[in-house]
């Protein structure tokens, strides 16, 4: 520490813990600073002679640390709030005591937490100080964060095909999930500061991020599909010859060639022609209860037999099978809106009652190595599925049909379309799909196919130019003379 002048060396008890134990600092220090150290002391309220020592204990370690003294409004603050003075906790240290707190939450929503302080709070944030955490902080970790998303779409079309590789399983953080790990983060920085006054202030809830909008969802009319078609043969063509004549593998270019839209919705004539290709398919009742009645996937894949009734052309929502990272668990839906019973058409009940004979061979071929499970959808040995080998095939089963490529979760939108489509009232269409409000179905699940806009527009203008016709009673009359 740099030597004050030695003229005004001063003694200064700092508190009395104990007639043997004093804190005292024996420095050479000026009459400015000794101000200081008394104004620091006169913080703390006379009965709380535990504040008293905190000043003291902070007065020289941050002098050891700095060679200056605290800032007195700050320390004010902190005593005000009721922060400790001295406690040094970095932002790693109180993620992990936020996760060991939260131990009554849904699988679901810790495995989320942990996914983002493993993956991204803890390597970009966790070594810095809790209490000096700042906004420019977490606004950095955003933005490395899309660094290496751009990263990734180098690799991804890199000559190289271990440059490749390397990101072969790494996807760009899209900036719904951003929105979700700053939320993570606001959420364990509202517990420092309301439970246990370790911080005054949350800087992940003022921090300005791009808005986060979600995609309209879009139809695939025949002049978007003549455009993807075309980029989809230009990707493969540029692939192959980057690749030196290699196979390219056509799943990866399938999914690689932008779309119109990051949603996009089948005609009704496309998933048709899914469901042809899917019908010998083990898979394909699930399939089929995506597309006509909107199940989610986890919701078809933790779907049991003792929540279907196929006399009463009925099926109950209880239970999803969530996927995060690899890992699968099972859980309850979403929200209490997505607990509920679905009814349905006479031939996806019939689809059903033939998967289920399907499944009981399959369990007498596997003997006593079947596994008991009760789900609707299992494995051959009677397993539960992996969600995401669900939409692998479905992916591969798009592709073989010839069809431009959609999510599987677009499928479910592309059902909220085809039952408006058949003019079902959208009450029933939200309460279908397991959604809380009408507008959330209007606004996010619906798209308009061609065929039914035209229709519109027909009968709009046959209302508007229909030929005179004498006036009935109680309807409006022409007022053109």
């Amino acid at each position: 520490m740099r030597p004050l002048p030695s003229t005004v060396t001063r003694w200064l008890t700092l508190c009395q813990r104990s007639v043997t134990d004093r804190h005292d600092l024996h420095h050479s220090t000026g009459r400015h600073q000794l101000g200081q150290v008394r104004d620091l002391l006169a913080l703390a309220d006379p009965r709380e002679p535990a504040t008293r020592t905190q000043i003291a204990d902070l007065i020289k370690q941050t002098l050891a640390e700095t060679d200056t003294l605290p800032n007195v409004e700050t320390v004010r603050r902190k005593i005000k709030t009721g922060q400790h003075l001295t406690q040094e906790i970095t932002v790693e240290q109180w993620l992990a005591e936020f996760l060991n707190r939260k131990r009554k939450i849904e699988e679901t929503t810790r495995r989320s937490y942990e996914g983002h302080i493993r993956l991204y709070l803890t390597p970009y944030l966790g070594r810095l100080r809790l209490d000096q955490l700042k906004v420019s902080d977490i606004a950095l970790m955003f933005e490395q964060i899309e660094e290496f998303n751009d990263t990734i779409t180098e690799h991804r079309a890199d000559p190289d095909p271990l440059v490749r590789a390397s990101v072969k399983f790494r996807r760009p953080i899209s900036i719904a999930t951003m929105h979700r790990i700053r939320a993570t983060l606001r959420h364990a920085l509202n517990m420092a500061m309301r439970q246990d006054r370790l911080i005054d202030f949350n800087p992940a809830a003022v921090l300005e991020m791009p808005a986060h909008t979600r995609p309209k969802p879009l139809v695939w009319t025949d002049d978007r599909v003549r455009a993807w078609q075309e980029d989809f043969r230009a990707y493969r063509q540029a692939e192959k010859q980057r690749r030196c004549g290699q196979r390219v593998d056509p799943i990866d270019a399938y999914t690689s060639v932008p779309r119109p839209s990051p949603v996009m919705v089948w005609t009704p004539a496309h998933t048709r022609r899914f469901l042809q290709e899917a019908k010998a398919h083990r898979l394909f009742a699930l399939y089929r209860l995506i597309a006509l009645r909107g199940l989610r996937r986890g919701e078809a894949c933790g779907l049991r037999w003792n929540e279907v009734d196929l006399e009463g052309h009925a099926l109950t929502v209880n239970w999803q099978l969530v996927q995060l990272a690899w890992q699968v668990h099972e859980g309850t839906p979403k929200t209490d809106a997505s607990v509920r019973t679905i009814a349905l058409d006479t031939d996806t009940a019939q689809v059903l009652r033939a998967h289920r004979q399907q499944q009981l061979q399959e369990r007498l071929a596997m003997g006593e190595d079947w596994k008991d499970t009760d789900f609707v959808f299992t494995q051959a040995d009677g397993n539960r599925l992996h969600p995401q080998h669900v939409s692998d095939q479905f992916l591969w089963l798009a592709y073989l049909a010839g069809l431009p490529p959609i999510r599987l979760h677009d499928l479910r939108h592309g059902a909220a379309s085809l039952m408006l489509a058949a003019g079902v009232e959208m009450k029933v269409v939200q309460e279908t799909l397991g959604h809380t409000s009408s507008a959330f179905t209007a606004d996010t699940y619906t798209s308009v196919y061609p065929q039914v806009a035209t229709a519109a527009a027909e009968k709009t203008a046959a209302l508007l130019f229909a030929e005179e016709a004498p006036a009935a009673p109680g309807k409006l009359i022409s007022l053109r003379s």
